[in-house]
């Protein structure tokens, strides 16, 4: 049966029939209309499908089967490391002695949570070259701000309160600019030069005694490595600001470069894409930040602390920023991310990062004929190029997505970093096998030979999904977000 006919749950609705048993009550019953007020109470039975057990089961993987993830397919999605979540991290995660403890317990009853919490921190700052890791951040933009917010916090104990100036390159991540934003700083923009490294020249121009920090990724968006960084660095220190690492790239580097000898004073980490936890639909993400020994103090509280072979929270933090997640971070994604690491061993990481720049480089190197290479030298785990090419034959990078789809292929990032245009923003990671490089290296010269030979094969693509092309517009300013009952009239 094809996947667009399998009937839902709406359909399969017969007047009888029940899908769920209840115990007998075993409590008194409650009178609604005497405990709750009127307006709360339901007047009309709601309009729910009567199926049974079966038919809802098979309405929810129905619908799973129209989705895409990293399981179903290669998702070469720039910048955001969508790449497999090992199965022994599910199986740790799931031990009882992780997944039934509470937040609230007597920290004596949970030494073993809290020392995998502890030795988590010690293998993060090892990787980053920081002196202290805060587990709380729930998402890589949460710790952004949180990074920002401690960056903040010492200018104005150091009496500078008027650093309010954040400096983010014009190839940055979105989420730069917005959490320098959000913690209330002026965003100052730096330009890329020709090879798309940041311009050091333009970076000194913009410096002043209203520096806070500069925010950085590097490699940086485009895949490239920042070959200044230590110049940069002495640039913003001498003038009193600090260097914020953007993790999003650390993929590329594991083993080899450690922000902290880089002269970065503030780190985050992507624990849900880079350490894999599952990434995507919203969450849950685990953004932990490194900080350098003197900007230690302002770290959320508490923190977990080792005394005489015991592990405890310490609040007693009286610089600190306060909290900024309930409770100790999404504990679970980092049970998944001390799992990969302790999985990986540090030959491992090493690994990581050489297979992850292999991989990219061998797409690139594949497809810079039949597309637009704008700078040329090697990446590391991503890159970025252009469907100008195409467009001059009357296909858009949009139009490339499309159709990737219908070679069972997530489409990549597209149409960013914003100073390349029609930009496809590809990352492979270094978990897919040559195979699925070459049927993805293929799919994009065939739909290169298909611009250029029969263009709208391209332009009403895709044929083979579930869902066609949607009148995006529409899509996103009137979202259909619930069932819509058809109704046909009768002849």
């Amino acid at each position: 049966m094809a996947k667009e006919n399998f009937p839902l749950i709406f359909e399969r609705s017969k007047e009888g029939k029940s899908g769920y048993n209840l115990p007998a009550l075993d409590v008194p019953e409650v009178n609604l209309e005497e405990e709750l007020d009127d307006a709360y109470i339901r007047k009309v039975d709601a309009e729910l499908p009567e199926v049974d057990e079966l038919e809802l089961m098979r309405h929810y993987t129905g619908l799973s089967n129209r989705n895409f993830g990293i399981l179903s397919g290669f998702y070469p999605l720039g910048s955001c490391t969508m790449k497999y979540n090992p199965v022994i991290n599910e199986d740790v995660a799931r031990l009882p002695g992780f997944s039934h403890i509470h937040p609230y317990q007597d920290t004596k009853t949970i030494q073993g949570a809290l020392k995998l919490m502890y030795d988590l921190q010690v293998h993060l700052e090892e990787i980053t070259g920081m002196q202290e890791i805060t587990l709380q951040p729930a998402a890589g933009s949460q710790g952004e701000w949180t990074a920002l917010m401690i960056f903040k916090a010492f200018h104005e104990a150091n009496g500078e309160s008027h650093r309010n100036e954040v400096i983010v390159p014009d190839s940055a991540h979105g989420t730069n600019p917005a959490s320098a934003a959000v913690a209330g700083f002026k965003v100052v923009e730096v330009k890329s030069n020709e090879k798309g490294l940041v311009d050091v020249e333009d970076l000194r121009s913009v410096v002043n005694e209203n520096t806070a920090a500069l925010m950085l990724t590097n490699p940086n968006t485009l895949g490239l490595f920042e070959t200044e960084i230590l110049e940069m660095s002495e640039i913003i220190h001498e003038a009193g600001g600090k260097m914020y690492y953007d993790g999003a790239n650390l993929n590329a580097i594991m083993g080899y470069a450690r922000p902290g000898d880089m002269g970065f004073d503030a780190v985050h980490l992507n624990l849900h894409k880079t350490f894999t936890g599952p990434h995507g639909g919203g969450g849950p993400g685990s953004g932990p930040i490194g900080v350098t020994e003197e900007l230690a103090p302002f770290l959320p509280k508490p923190v977990v602390r080792e005394k005489d072979g015991m592990y405890d929270f310490d609040y007693d933090l009286p610089q600190s920023i306060g909290m900024v997640k309930g409770y100790y971070g999404n504990f679970g994604i980092n049970v998944r991310a001390y799992t990969y690491i302790r999985t990986m061993g540090a030959e491992g990481l090493k690994k990581v990062s050489e297979y992850a720049v292999l991989n990219a480089n061998y797409i690139m190197r594949s497809l810079e004929e039949k597309y637009q290479l704008p700078f040329t030298q090697h990446c590391k785990h991503e890159f970025v190029i252009s469907g100008n090419k195409q467009k001059a034959q009357g296909v858009r990078t949009l139009d490339i997505a499309k159709r990737l789809m219908d070679f069972d292929i997530h489409p990549p990032t597209v149409y960013f970093p914003l100073i390349v245009g029609e930009a496809l923003m590809i990352e492979p990671t270094e978990t897919e096998s040559k195979e699925t490089l070459d049927h993805f290296i293929e799919s994009m010269i065939q739909i290169a030979d298909e611009a250029e030979n029969n263009p709208e094969i391209v332009q009403k693509a895709p044929y083979e999904t579930d869902v066609k092309r949607l009148d995006e517009t529409r899509a996103s300013r009137k979202p259909v977000l619930s069932y819509q009952k058809q109704i046909t009239k009768e002849a």
